[in-house]
This record gives structure tokens, sequence and C-alpha cells, in this order.
């Protein structure tokens, strides 16, 4: 990386399946930060660094068990603002003094709503103009008292120590979590905290930009780059972005593996040799890929599977590019948070990603990703920063195993065939009806059971189907869209009219978290 002279944030990473949401936060009040895993968090580290302020993430452990992770002492030594992130809170009083406890009816996971006390505290200001706020809460263990020197600013009905200080001392803890989306006034909250501690917002997408570009040609000197080209924004954008930085030395490679919606595999080629004239090689695998599929029902396996053969793709058209040592992935960090800790730090795999690790041990070449650290909604920013039009980059996400994960249940070719129909009908409803904007992500499902049905004076016996459509910002956390029922009832009726193979509609409804964006 190039240097910088930006003021820095430190985030201690305990292991949170959002600690990265914390770092989207800050990037979007233009703050330099970085995360490093608490076990790397070391005095000498510390001294290295010199951050201007520290945040402490959430994290799956309990600090009263052994091996619990802790940060050093010496940060709460530094004279710089201290923020405690739910697990970050609960290790800042075991530390400095409080205690923690598990049990006693206290868990919250979801939706809580935090009413102020009576003192006032700089870092609220914008908070509770209706008298509570809206948190996101995911926690098991508790704080039950207090460090000295703090006070309470802020409870909830399982949280009486929502929101705790010690303004003296500059250090702040809650036990929710301000940076994810549902939290609504999060962003205010990182706000004040930020320019409470002197940032003055000088980390723009096109200083991201100008960083990243000087990397890619630091890493891959006069060598050759092969990407994994899906035709979706992540590794659109990341081969506009490698083609900035290196020109020719980039060669495209756009598996076509059959599991693509319905006409996906023409609109790339098309755009991509088209439109932006890069070497773009077409490996039409369809065969190799649904061979392999074919009658596998277990969600990791169909993507170990997948993961496998595009590893042997890509290495027969490596093998036949002179000079490729490089190659370049559009995963980001919502792929890479899910199969590992991002920064080292123990959380827990939630499920494995084809485009994550593993690549280049098996491969013999070396991995560029240069998307690696950010969100879907900030790749979408440095879109726009590179000149991509806004109708492609507003396309939803569409994952790298594609109609496989939205086949529960054993894949068949007919299966698969029926679902990109049903599929391509509810996006067509989402356009008709000027929604598509306003959704994160839509598909449809093709469920592993089929129902008696009455089609005209006969019976059927077909699939069932399952709408999904969610909003996020980031797509580490997601709520359904809230269709009209005139929307569905309309919607269901074109699928069972339209798709021959299926006689039933079903839309699902829920969160993320407890559920995943995808079915597998």
């Amino acid at each position: 990386m190039i240097q910088h002279t930006h003021d820095r944030l430190l985030i201690v990473d305990f292991g949170s399946q959002v600690t990265q949401l914390i770092a989207r936060r800050l990037r979007e009040l233009n703050v330099y930060c970085e995360i490093h895993p608490f076990q790397n968090v070391t005095p000498a580290f510390l001294a290295e660094f010199d951050p201007k302020a520290v945040i402490l993430s959430g994290g799956p452990a309990s600090v009263f068990e052994e091996g619990a992770p802790r940060p050093p002492e010496q940060i709460f030594e530094m004279n710089v603002p201290v923020l405690g992130i739910c697990y970050g809170q609960q290790v800042m009083m075991h530390m400095l003094g409080g205690k923690v406890e598990r049990g006693h009816g206290t868990a919250e996971f979801g939706r809580a709503y935090v009413t102020p006390s009576e003192a006032s505290l700089p870092l609220l200001n914008g908070w509770f103009s209706e008298g509570k706020e809206q948190v996101w809460m995911s926690h098991g263990d508790h704080v039950s008292a207090i460090a000295p020197g703090f006070e309470v600013y802020g409870t909830s009905p399982n949280a009486p120590f929502a929101i705790t200080a010690d303004p003296s001392r500059q250090f702040y803890a809650v036990q929710f979590h301000p940076e994810v989306h549902h939290t609504p006034n999060g962003a205010k909250f990182y706000e004040n905290f930020v320019r409470m501690a002197g940032f003055q917002g000088d980390w723009t997408m096109g200083a991201y930009r100008e960083q990243a570009i000087a990397s890619i040609r630091a890493q891959v000197g006069s060598k050759k780059v092969i990407c994994a080209l899906s035709g979706g924004v992540d590794s659109s954008v990341a081969a506009v972005l490698i083609h900035e930085a290196i020109g020719d030395q980039l060669t495209c490679v756009f598996v076509d593996h059959g599991l693509l919606r319905k006409g996906e595999a023409e609109e790339v080629v098309s755009m991509f040799r088209d439109h932006y004239n890069m070497p773009l090689i077409h490996a039409q695998e369809q065969a190799l890929f649904l061979g392999a599929l074919e009658g596998q029902s277990d969600p990791e396996t169909k993507r170990k599977t997948i993961g496998g053969l595009f590893i042997d793709v890509f290495q027969k058209i490596a093998d036949g590019i002179e000079g490729a040592e490089f190659l370049a992935q559009g995963t980001l960090y919502p792929d890479v948070i899910e199969s590992v800790s991002f920064s080292g730090g123990p959380s827990v795999t939630i499920k494995s990603h084809h485009n994550v690790g593993g690549l280049p041990e098996k491969m013999g070449l070396k991995l560029v990703e240069p998307l690696r650290e950010l969100f879907k909604d900030e790749v979408r920013a440095l879109g726009r920063e590179l000149g991509l039009p806004q109708s492609f980059i507003g396309r939803h996400p569409f994952p790298g195993p594609g109609l496989a994960i939205r086949c529960p249940g054993e894949i068949t070719r007919q299966k698969l065939d029926i679902l990109r129909e049903a599929d391509a009908v509810f996006i067509d409803q989402i356009r008709k009806h000027g929604l598509y904007d306003e959704i994160w992500q839509a598909f449809a499902a093709i469920l592993p059971v089929k129902t008696v049905g009455v089609m005209g004076d006969g019976r059927t016996y077909d699939y069932a189907c399952a709408l999904r459509a969610v909003t996020s910002v980031d797509g580490m956390t997601a709520d359904y869209y809230p269709f009209s029922h005139e929307f569905l009832g309309e919607t269901a009726t074109r699928i069972i009219n339209e798709v021959q193979g299926i006689n039933r509609v079903t839309y699902d409804i829920t969160s993320k978290p407890p559920g995943t964006i995808e079915w597998e």
C-alpha cells in the first residue's frame, strides 16, 4: 500500500461478524481506519500505529471465560477516545473494574429500543429526539456493574447499561451495534465520535481508487493477470479498476457454468467484449458443472464442487496464457467474513464461498483482490468513480455459485430451467412496478417439495417456489421488502400461468440475521 498522512483510527477486532461495518461507517465519514485482530495489537504495535482514537469491536466470546480475548491495557493509557461495542463494552467494563454476567433473561437479539438517562453526552447529539432510539442488539452476556468513573446514559429493557461513558477519560461503551443498518441513527453516533476525536474527514473513494491502482501496479509489475468475471457488479468493477491499472496485461475469463440467469451469458460477453474492449475468454463449461452437480443436495458440497471446478477451469485457461501469474477476483468483505475471520479474530464460519481462499495454493497463481475490504455500497461508489453507467452499477448482487444455491435439495437441469423462468418473471414484475432500485436483491428459489394444485379441470403435482426480496445497505444485515398483497398476488399468478412446473408461490419474510439472504 502507498504511504498516507491521514489521521488513523484503530479498530480492534474481537471476531464480530459485523466488525467491518464499523470501518464502512467510518469511511462514509471520510475517516481513515484499519482493522487489526486483537492478538496483533501489542504495545509495540500501538506505539507505531499511533491511533487518534480506538474502537473495540463485538465478538462471540465471553469475557469471563479462560483465554477470552482482551486488548492490551495500554489502550486505556494512551489518552485517546476509546469506544467499546457489545463485547468491546463488556471487555472494557471487565478490565476497568466492572462486572459482566450471563443469564438472568437479559440476552437480546434483533431490534431493541434505548431510552436516555437525564444526563447529556455529546456522543449522543442528534439522538433521542423522539424519546427513544431503535438499535440492533446481539448479545448473550450483559454488563451487571459498570466500572468506576462510568455513568449510565441510556438503557434498554434487557440492557440496563446500554450506553455508558466516562467522559473525563474519553471512554465510551455501548451494548448495541450502531454500525448496522438497523440501528437507523448509527451513522450520527459514529459521526459524533470521530468529530469528538478530532478527525477532519479527508479519506475519499477517489483516494481509495488511487491507492488501489498503485497497490495493483506494485503487486503485479509486468506480469499478466486473469480476472474471474461473473458479470456481476463486483467482478466487473474489479476488472475495470485492474484494467485502469495495468491495461492489456489483464485477460478476463467468463465461465458459463450453466447456473446463470436467463440471457445473462449473452449480456456479459457483449458488455465486456464490445463495450469495454477487454480481452475476454468465454469458457462454456455447462456440461462439466451440471454433470458434477447432478443429484447433489448438500449446500456445502454444492459450493465446494463449484469452487473446485472453477479452479480446474481457471487452471486450464491460465496454463494457456503466457506470463499469467495472478488471478483477480471481485471478492468483497461480506464474502470473506462469512467464510473466515477477516482480520484473524475468532469469528465463526457461516458458509464457505467459492471465491474465498484456497485458489492460489492449488493453481500456483497469486491473488489480486482489490475490493476485498469493501462492501457492496462502496463498490458501487467506486464504480461511479471509475465511470461505469448507473444502470449497470445498480444491478442486484448475484452469487458466484449462481442458481445452485437457489435450488435447495437435489439439482437437476429441469429444476434449473424452471427456476430461470420463474426468476425472470419475478424480476420483470419488480421492474414493471418501478421497485428494482428500492430493493437490494431479489430472486426466486425452487423448493425441494411438490404440491398438489388444481389448474383448469385437472390435478397438478408440481414444484413450489419461494420469492425473496430484501432491503440492505451492505449485505451484512437485511430485511424483507414489504411488497403489497396485490403485487404478490399478481406475481404469483404470472409465475403459475407462465412457468410450466410451478403450481405454488410463497414469499420469504425472514430477516438477516437470523436467516441469510440466499437460501443456501
